[in-house]
């Protein structure tokens, strides 16, 4: 009986979170498969325990520690079945999204660039091998999937603003399209898609959320309820898609 592994990337933070719970509890209600969870915090190990959850420290600006938190799933485990990546950064401290040019800085520009859009692309590099040997169930794919946002999308802009932001989810976007193609050469039985969790109360999205409509802002719990759903639906001919948490597409 092959056990079935997940891989969360940022599972302490607000979607990551309720991913790595929600996986944790439907795991303890079934007996078969089994299932295996690995989830990446950064700092802090977390308190929050499960039946087959693991936890790896993971700085995914830095990729010796991608690597090695792959080599140590390695150790453990042949194959990853699902690599989801919930890290992202919008602001921080002392840098807020930018209203107009004249905010844009340069190293503030380069750290989104480098959270939002080049961590996707290194932790697929480091864990192609576990999800090249991973086995199909009932002809669906693995799945390696980036949460990413539709104000990442080029033709969907009618606002402008967030240069950085905005700027970074269309630089992972263009990248895990690239992903799909290439992999869709090696790696035929996976799915790469990049999934917008609709605007979600987290810390990422407290300070903007004064302008959500009403009904509009979903839980950690509901939004990764949502996307966990779409993603055991997808199949490998899907790879290279751009969809919302209810599985709709949205143009690039």
């Amino acid at each position: 009986m092959n056990t079935k592994t997940y891989l969360i990337i940022g599972g302490t933070g607000g979607i990551g979170r309720a991913m790595v719970e929600q996986l944790v509890s439907a795991a303890s209600k079934q007996h078969e498969p089994p299932v295996t969870i690995f989830a990446t915090y950064y700092k802090n190990v977390p308190d929050f325990e499960g039946d087959n959850l693991h936890w790896l420290a993971m700085n995914i600006c830095d990729e010796e520690s991608i690597k090695q938190a792959a080599d140590t799933i390695k150790q453990q485990t042949v194959h990853i079945d699902w690599v989801i990546n919930c890290a992202g950064l919008l602001h921080s401290g002392a840098q807020q999204p930018e209203k107009a040019l004249r905010q844009v800085e340069t190293d503030f520009f380069l750290e989104n660039m480098q959270v939002n859009a080049l961590a996707s692309l290194l932790i697929a590099k480091h864990v192609k091998p576990l999800l090249a040997k991973a086995k199909r169930s009932n002809d669906k794919p693995a799945i390696f999937a980036t949460i990413s946002a539709r104000v990442g999308s080029i033709s969907d802009n009618q606002l402008g603003g967030w240069y950085s932001y905005r700027m970074s989810k269309a630089a992972l976007n263009m990248g895990m399209k690239n992903l799909s193609i290439e992999w869709g050469r090696s790696l035929k039985d996976v799915c790469v898609v990049v999934m917008q969790p609709g605007t979600v109360n987290t810390q990422l999205s407290a300070p903007f959320q004064g302008n959500v409509a009403d009904g509009q802002l979903f839980s950690p719990a509901y939004s990764a309820e949502c996307l966990l759903e779409v993603l055991s639906k997808m199949s490998a001919a899907q790879s290279g898609s751009f969809v919302d948490w209810a599985g709709e597409s949205i143009p690039w």
